[in-house]
């Protein structure tokens, strides 16, 4: 919890993907974080993560401290000492460069407490025949509550004395085959690609000390007709 007026992140904006907010205490307006540049607090360490193949798993995890915060993220070929298995990489052709995807990347990762992707979710897979690339990632985990609440029930975010609640990423859908199961049969399990961003709940709880919201269709519209759905928050309480 951060008690002081002292900000998580320092944030310069533009307004962007819906979803995805965050303010600093000396103001009320609310700037959309995928295309925000998002930096930890000072002492914060960061993470790395290099995938040497196209189309195997780049995995970014922040699953015991809080939630995803990318700093940078490129793609290509143009250190010849990343993943060359001590054969140096062929970088002649132009393609292979090394091309910034951050902004990509924060999209689909920011918020998140893990989140895989592979370059040919990017968008920049495939040419360079011969070449070995890379995708590398930096990033942080920035302190947060992570809250999932089952369609139909009441989400309750609730903050401390002095302090309002701050959303990072809010989803509303489905997106694995073992949360929010208890009792529903498999045909309502088994679609995990529909979970959503939603800017409703920044919207409706963003500023406030408690906040109550309910999952359900009549909030966030149907992702996924027949599929069981939930919603997953990431927030923090900032001070007021």
């Amino acid at each position: 919890m951060f008690a002081s007026c002292v900000s998580v992140v320092a944030v310069g904006c533009v307004l962007g993907h819906a979803g995805l907010y965050l303010h600093s205490c000396s103001s009320s307006i609310f700037f959309r974080l995928s295309s925000c540049f998002m930096t930890a607090a000072p002492g914060m360490p960061s993470e790395r993560v290099t995938t040497c193949v196209d189309g195997v798993v780049h995995r970014l995890s922040c699953e015991l401290s809080g939630v995803i915060s990318v700093q940078t993220s490129r793609y290509g070929a143009e250190d010849s000492a990343a993943c060359n298995d001590g054969r140096k990489a062929e970088i002649s052709n132009a393609t292979c460069s090394d091309v910034a995807v951050v902004d990509i990347v924060k999209k689909k990762c920011n918020g998140k407490r893990v989140c895989e992707l592979s370059s040919s979710d990017l968008g920049v897979s495939g040419g360079c025949r011969g070449t070995t690339k890379y995708l590398h990632t930096t990033y942080t985990c920035l302190s947060a509550f992570h809250h999932v609440t089952c369609e139909h029930s009441l989400a309750h975010l609730q903050c401390g004395e002095e302090q309002v609640i701050l959303v990072y990423r809010a989803e509303y859908g489905r997106r694995d085959h073992t949360t929010c199961i208890h009792g529903r049969p498999d045909s309502q399990i088994q679609n995990i690609n529909c979970l959503n961003p939603t800017s409703k709940v920044a919207e409706r709880c963003d500023g406030k000390n408690s906040c109550l919201i309910k999952a359900g269709n009549s909030e966030f519209g149907d992702p996924c007709y027949g599929t069981y759905k939930y919603l997953e928050v990431a927030y923090t309480c900032s001070c007021t």
